[in-house]
This record gives C-alpha cells, structure tokens and sequence, in this order.
C-alpha cells in the first residue's frame, strides 16, 4: 500500500491498514463549514469541489470520531497525529480526539497564523487555524526545530549559558572564576506553537486550484518535527495531495486516502512533478518588504498617506473624501518625464483618476500633466487634495 493514493472512504481503506504501522497521520478533514467548497483552476477549464455539509453537529463528530479510531489502531506507539481545524469545530474536535487518544498523550494545539486579503463579514477577520497534535503513546518521535531569536532579544541572552539557581530563578551560568560561560552553539529558540506561515498565494506554483489547499511548507513543517527519513506518512482526506507532495520531497513513504476520484488524479499528477513553492517572508522575513526610503515614509506620513511598498509608480496613498489618491516623491537625479510615465501605467492598471508628483524644484507651484498633477510642496498637494475631495 506505500506510495500509493487510494480511492474511497478512508474508513473502508484504513481498515485494510496492519495495527501500529503508521509513524504519522495528519487529517485535514471537513471542518463543519455546512457549505460545498468549490474552486476552479487557474485556466477556469476544471473545477473541484467537496461537500462539508451535516444534519448535526453530532453526525459529523461521529463521522470523525470513527476514523480517528483506525487511525488510533494504525500508529506505531511512537507515532503522532495532527487533527487540521478551525474555528467552526475546533471546540469540540478538541474532546473527540482526546477521548480517543487520552488526556496524556496532548501535545501541542498549533495555531496556523497567517494573514487574509478581505473580510466580508461583519467581524473579525479569520486570520489562523487549528492543528491539534497528539502521539500515541509517551514514547513518541520527536525532533527538536529552532527558530530565529526575536529582534528585540539581548545579545547576551543569545551567546550566555543560563541555569535555574535553587529558588528556580533563571540566572547566568558562572566558570570557577566567576566569569559567565559561552554557549557553544547558537540554535535559536525552540519552534513554538505558533506558525507565521504564509496562506498559498493565488500565483504560487504549487497552486493547483483545489478547495482549501494547504501549502507544501506548511506540511513538511509537521512531517520533519516528527518523522525522519523513510518513515511512513498517512493522510485520509489527502485532497489535492499536499502531504503526498510534502513527503516525497523530504524522502519520506506516503498513503493517500480520498473520497473524490478527481482529487486522487489529482495528487497523483502532482506527485510525478514536486513543487514546492519557495517562501520569501520565511526565507528573508517581513522587513524585506519594506524598502520604502525612511525618509520618503515620513514625508508620506507627514501628509497623512498610506505608505506603499514596492511599487515605482506610487510612494503613497493620500486619503481624501472620495477615497484614496496615489502620490509619488521625485528623487535626486530621477528624470520628471519619465517618473510621470511610470506613474500613469501604475495608476491606470489600478483605475485611479489622477496622481501627484511632488516635485520640489517645479517651475509652477501646481499643474496638470495629463493624468498626473505635479506639486512643489506640501502645502500644494494639501489644498489640491481638498478640492478633488
């Protein structure tokens, strides 16, 4: 059954599975979102869905309370599960699993953090979701993962050995000489239960077009922290085939179970071709995208304006009573003919009016060069923004 992706309710297929031949299973299952899930390709040629639609709240519990039974059965004593959620049954997945899996054997509930580009409800945005991880026995794999220290941590918190004393007060650790002794090795911070990781961008590569699709860096995460190389991973609700993915490109064996044969096909045109899609907020972090010149955010900021990032065309966005208006700032040494071409591209293919240059050595205090309106100071741009308002 290795390496191979399976058509059919998983409970059917995870019976068919040896008792405690599994080193981990991670379920993404319907999340009681009582609506069929729907998303096409990026051609618009195929679209795949799924129903998560429930007579009750105790029918689905049932439902997964089932197939978390057989999963229970086929895990090695030295194996995990992590349980995918969210918001709509979190709360009661919670006490599902945990009666099948026991009080004892809770590891971590991870939260997914990520961030969304509209909310249409009335409320807060939804911005995570739930992983609950529990292992089968005490006795369970694990691999210790580091993050990077905060920017705002000590130096000598990084490069000092630190020791509990006898009241349990965390001090530094001291040489006979009663000079503080060095880490050896720099790690980083123990991976807490908290994940930045970035939602699947609708351009990313890996991008298949699937309802709810995880992405590849997110899985291999989980499959690292408690597996190595050769072990066997499961996913019951494999979908578009992400954990799949995930573990073949990080050697591991894998089984997939799902319901929909074209989620099978699928997965398994994906497996013939990896992708991964590489990160750049994990791999350089946020202030990478920050390359606004400090000086030019506060001049921005000065006039009351959104700052934009990298964007040639558009600095800034100024907020005036008919919504918001792009500004740009010209630079030493930049030509002003050109500047206001860039910006006439940039603010067409964003259905803007009109834009200001702010240009401090213009001849005239304000003018209209087609679409863009060029300024010599502040002050200008202040009372031209009102008059367009």
């Amino acid at each position: 059954m290795i390496n191979n992706v399976y058509t059919g309710d998983c409970l059917d297929v995870l019976k068919k599975i040896k008792d405690e031949s599994i080193d981990l299973v991670y379920l993404d299952p319907p999340f009681y979102t009582q609506r069929i899930h729907k998303q096409k390709t990026r051609d618009n040629q195929k679209e795949f869905s799924f129903g998560d639609t429930w007579h009750s709240r105790k029918d689905y519990c049932n439902y997964i309370s089932c197939r978390l039974k057989e999963c229970h059965r086929i895990l090695k004593k030295t194996g995990s599960i992590f349980l995918h959620c969210d918001t709509n049954a979190a709360h009661v997945l919670r006490l599902v699993i945990e009666e099948i899996f026991g009080e004892d054997n809770f590891r971590s509930e991870i939260i997914w953090s990520y961030r969304r580009w509209s909310n249409s409800k009335k409320g807060l945005l939804d911005g995570h979701q739930n992983i609950f991880f529990f292992s089968k026995s005490l006795d369970f794999k694990f691999n210790v993962l580091f993050q990077d220290y905060s920017p705002s941590t000590n130096i000598d918190q990084i490069v000092q050995k630190r020791v509990r004393n006898e009241h349990g007060k965390s001090s530094y650790q001291r040489k006979s000489d009663g000079t503080v002794e060095l880490i050896d090795e720099k790690k980083g911070v123990p991976l807490s239960d908290v994940w930045d990781i970035p939602y699947l961008n609708p351009k990313a590569k890996e991008r298949v077009g699937y309802p709810t699709q995880k992405p590849v860096i997110l899985l291999e995460r989980i499959i690292t922290l408690v597996t190595d190389q050769g072990d066997i991973v499961l996913d019951p609700f494999c979908g578009s085939g992400t954990t799949l993915v995930a573990s073949k490109i990080l050697n591991r064996k894998y089984i997939g179970i799902d319901i929909e044969q074209e989620a099978v096909n699928l997965a398994n045109s994906r497996l013939l071709n990896p992708i991964k899609s590489e990160s750049i907020l994990l791999n350089k972090g946020r202030d990478s995208y920050l390359n606004q010149n400090p000086i030019i955010s506060e001049m921005l900021k000065s006039l009351g304006a959104v700052v934009v990032q990298r964007n040639k065309g558009i600095d800034g966005l100024l907020k005036s009573d008919n919504g918001l208006i792009p500004i740009r700032i010209l630079r030493d040494g930049e030509c002003e003919k050109s500047v206001i071409e860039t910006m006439e591209k940039a603010i067409s293919k964003n259905g803007y009016a009109k834009a200001f240059l702010l240009n401090s050595e213009a001849e005239t205090p304000t003018r209209i060069d087609g679409k863009v309106i060029v300024s010599s100071g502040t002050e200008h741009i202040s009372s031209n923004v009102t008059d367009l308002s």
